[in-house]
């Protein structure tokens, strides 16, 4: 059903989106915190160039990225001049390029989340001496962490989706740059249409399961299913 080829794509998927998940949480959740708390003249700008790929169409952001990373761009010719060579066609020029990608699907839920909490439990905190680390710690992460599940989620979830940005950034290299759709895309190219079944089979049920879970939570946190605090 699943040749060796499929299962090497799907294992590049996941390792790809585990990776990207891991790192936007990680980097997004900071500046998430900074659009929600910020009073700065940036904060349309920042938000403007955060929720890009969501109306930018995937070849668009790709392309320039190969620009960027390529020999002649800036971060070409700086990963080449410390002989890291370019990042084009390589696992961590995918693993750039989703970031980028998949970055509002993780700021944004963590944004709202912190955003729904207003001013007062940070002034709480304050009250009994807690500094601005201590509390955002201890109370604006834990009241957050509906926007964290949701964002860490759809930031997995959009990844092992990605395509465009994919094929133009990787291209198309077994074991290296070749995910689930780009093997998708093999097989219909193939008319191995049998094989496009079973993966696109797969791919449906996933992300069918991805939104019934995040459908199912959210019940449960409007139910008082869940609670959150220190």
């Amino acid at each position: 059903m699943l040749s060796d080829a499929d299962l090497a794509a799907i294992w590049l998927t996941l390792k790809l989106a585990t990776t990207v998940t891991l790192l936007l949480m990680i980097l997004g959740t900071p500046l998430a915190y900074w659009l929600a708390k910020t009073r700065s003249w940036w904060k349309g700008p920042v938000s403007a160039l955060v929720t890009l790929p969501l109306v930018l169409p995937p070849t668009v952001l790709g392309f320039y990225l190969l620009i960027f990373m390529g020999p002649q761009g800036p971060l070409g010719q700086l990963t080449e001049s410390l002989g890291l060579g370019t990042l084009p066609f390589t696992f961590p020029g995918l693993v750039i390029a989703s970031l980028l990608y998949s970055l509002p699907f993780v700021v944004q839920p963590i944004q709202n989340a912190i955003e729904a909490q207003g001013q007062r439990p940070a002034e709480v905190a304050a009250t009994l001496r807690a500094g601005p680390w201590d509390s955002f710690w201890h109370v604006t992460l834990p009241l957050a962490k509906p926007g964290l599940v949701t964002a860490a989620v759809l930031g997995f979830a959009h990844t092992v989706g990605e395509f465009g940005v994919i094929l133009m950034i990787g291209g198309n290299i077994p074991g290296v740059t070749k995910v689930v759709s780009i093997q998708i895309y093999d097989h219909v190219e193939a008319l191995e249409y049998t094989q496009a079944h079973w993966l696109s089979a797969a791919m449906l049920i996933f992300s069918f399961s991805v939104l019934l879970a995040l459908y199912v939570l959210q019940r449960r946190r409007a139910a008082g299913g869940w609670r959150y605090g220190p």
